[in-house]
């Protein structure tokens, strides 16, 4: 596969002003640390972490819905590639054609006062691509691929249930026929019983649009069934990165193994063996020195960790990680946590 996306080194600092009652030097949140990494043509890369890790920041950086601080974000499309971080403002929003965004919360993402059809045709309108019976014809086929009723497109977004809405979102976002979505939380403001749907059908699109997904999400499961590979951040940085089955069963940063011991067994009478992390995530406004986890991890020692920034580095094949001690360490994956635990409750409790 061909590389789409290319993130080199991408920052978002927010600025907080000063530093300290009697200091010059402003102080800065940076939520989006210096991230890199590369998304395929036609894959779907998920993108986890505990909330303030800075994901949806990264998501929205990544399309400028606001303007990163530094890096750059390449766009390869067959013309050399397009730095979307230079752009105009001009240039940008015919560059958004190409690129959209699915938000999580279908209910204040729909305009309440347009009907469907303007909701999904609006930005058709905007940038002048379709009109008139033209326009229609568009809007009623992505309303069909999408599992809207065209029936009922003349309504207004509060004759629909969250399932509905966020297919909605999600025709407006493809009217267009973009390359790159980005699909923010895209089904944790829904049922459970919706869900599955709304993965489901965002496989299909994907499938018959050729389109390329960044999934943010903060549930597990839905994360392993709907990506190719999985990223891990932790205070505005890339962690780990490997395919979702990799990731998932052989983890080699303490942070993932976490993760992963916090999913759910499919037997509901297992009980949970969760690996307890130390401590509250960091300020990102004062992050800590030399790796930021180690102030909550249990492996972490009090010199290399603590002084010494770990470079994210491809371990093996396709398996990037930044840990100082990756290879010596023996981490649980989500298999070996459900396994380890009986109706007698865990063998070897964990704790952090």
């Amino acid at each position: 596969m061909s590389t789409l996306i290319e993130v080199k080194d991408l920052k978002m600092y927010f600025p907080l002003g000063r530093a300290g009652l009697f200091s010059r030097q402003k102080a800065f949140l940076r939520a989006v640390d210096g991230v890199s990494f590369e998304i395929q043509k036609g894959e779907t890369l998920g993108l986890v972490g505990e909330s303030g890790s800075g994901k949806t920041t990264l998501g929205r950086a990544i399309l400028r819905l606001i303007e990163p601080t530094g890096g750059r974000i390449l766009f390869k499309n067959g013309n050399g590639g397009t730095d979307i971080a230079t752009l105009s403002r001009k240039a940008l929003r015919r560059q958004w054609r190409h690129m959209q965004m699915i938000f999580q919360d279908p209910y204040a993402s729909l305009n309440p006062r347009m009907t469907v059809k303007e909701i999904i045709g609006e930005s058709l309108v905007a940038n002048r691509i379709a009109s008139g019976a033209q326009m229609d014809e568009r809007i009623v086929d992505i309303a069909r691929l999408s599992g809207l009723n065209i029936r009922q497109l003349s309504r207004y977004p509060h004759a629909f249930s969250g399932g509905q809405r966020q297919r909605i979102a999600i025709a407006r976002a493809l009217v267009m026929h973009p390359q790159f979505i980005v699909c923010d939380e895209p089904v944790s403001a829904l049922d459970v019983s919706i869900q599955a749907q709304i993965l489901n059908l965002l496989k299909d699109l994907q499938q018959e649009l050729d389109l390329t997904y960044l999934f943010i999400a903060h549930d597990l499961s839905a994360v392993a069934y709907a990506c190719d590979r999985v990223a891990v951040m932790y205070l505005g940085r890339l962690v780990e990165m490997a395919t979702t089955k990799e990731l998932y069963y052989r983890p080699k940063h303490p942070y993932t193994e976490a993760l992963m011991s916090a999913i759910p067994p499919d037997d509901p009478e297992l009980p949970m063996q969760p690996v307890f992390l130390e401590g509250e995530q960091p300020n990102p406004a004062n992050p800590p020195s030399g790796c930021t986890f180690h102030t909550r991890c249990r492996y972490a020692d009090n010199g290399r960790c603590k002084t010494e920034v770990p470079e994210f580095r491809e371990v093996s094949s396709g398996h990037f990680i930044s840990c100082h001690y990756a290879e010596s360490l023996s981490l649980k994956g989500a298999l070996e946590h459900q396994m380890a635990v009986g109706p007698k409750g865990p063998e070897n409790k964990q704790t952090g």
